[in-house]
């Protein structure tokens, strides 16, 4: 455990922020007992996970907490094969060595940023995959009372960007495994976009992981060389009525039919018709290849951010009558 550690750079926004306590614990026992000193001194707990989709404050009170337990390995159940991973596993690194065993699932998932745990609090999802199509549970530690207990999928209510980790269960749980149900069998999910004529007939389910990451890196900055959080707004879902009504102005704008009445837009879409791809103000500014992210250019806050991301909620509003909402998680201080 650290004091007064920085953690600027463990942020992909680079947002200025400083922890008061700070801990990487890589065993379950040493996750619990650092929660029990945290109970003991009536510290607040942060979680942090790889620092891709946070927007910190300037100070974090307490101690925060990156879960650093890397251990990992597969069993087998019939024709699948179970990935049973620890939260502090990159995710990019497990989908490279998943798909370079020939296991499906998760290859759509390529190049998202940041560790395994917190891949179920946002249901990362990417060209038509969600992680909730492959997770089979998850085990979480007790924040208050360092008990572990395992999730099946079912019980995470998992939705568009959305988990029971966002909401019930925010700020009381650790995530500490994953357990992955991943098949030996091609089941390619290859119609979304361009990804299908980037790849050979009967592709593997590496040809697909590295399609994407191709397809990302062509469209999204890399976070170490500008300061980013990749997709900053979620892609707006409205009434199947409001989508037509759009269309009937917009022939050519982008959308979803979800079912249920639902239709869902494309945020970038959105921000781009109202000229603000490339725009910058002070730190802050619109990238100029995808209008979805945001960038820190050196110098900024998160309240400088959040200033200009609310003036860009603005000027779609005004155009659209779609609000757009952040999908980074806004730690509190």
């Amino acid at each position: 455990m650290n004091e007064h550690v920085d953690l600027s750079s463990s942020n992909t926004l680079r947002l200025p922020c400083v922890a008061d306590y700070y801990a990487e614990p890589t065993t379950l026992g040493a996750l619990r007992a650092t929660l029990a000193i945290a109970h003991h001194k009536r510290w607040p707990v942060t979680l942090l996970g790889g620092g891709s989709n946070v927007l910190l404050p300037p100070r974090l009170t307490g101690i925060t907490i990156r879960p650093a337990l890397r251990q990992w390995w597969l069993t087998s159940a019939g024709n699948n094969v179970l990935a049973h991973v620890g939260a502090g596993v990159n995710w990019h690194a497990l989908v490279l060595n998943m798909t370079a065993r020939g296991l499906w699932g998760i290859e759509n998932l390529a190049l998202i940023p940041g560790d395994c745990g917190a891949a179920p609090v946002q249901n990362i999802g990417a060209y038509g995959v969600e992680l909730a199509d492959s997770l089979q549970t998850v085990q979480i530690m007790e924040i208050a009372t360092g008990r572990t207990r395992w999730l099946e999928n079912a019980e995470c209510t998992f939705g568009y960007r959305d988990s029971l980790f966002k909401g019930v269960l925010c700020d009381r749980v650790v995530i500490t495994r994953l357990v992955l149900r991943l098949s030996r069998q091609p089941a390619p999910k290859v119609h979304y976009g361009d990804l299908a004529s980037r790849l050979p007939n009967a592709p593997t389910p590496l040809d697909v992981a590295e399609a994407v990451a191709a397809i990302r890196q062509e469209k999204l900055p890399d976070p170490r060389q500008l300061a980013n959080a990749g997709s900053f707004f979620k892609n707006p879902i409205v009434s199947d009525q409001q989508g037509q009504a759009l269309l009937a102005r917009y022939p050519d704008m982008p959308h979803f039919p979800l079912g249920e009445g639902k239709t869902k837009l494309a945020a970038g879409w959105l921000i781009d018709q109202c000229g603000l791809k490339g725009v910058c103000e002070g730190a802050f500014g619109v990238h100029d290849r995808q209008a979805l992210v945001l960038v820190h250019l050196g110098g900024g806050d998160r309240k400088g951010l959040l200033r200009f991301a609310g003036k860009i909620i603005d000027h779609v509003h005004a155009r659209f009558n779609v609000r757009l909402e952040p999908e980074p998680r806004l730690v509190q201080g």
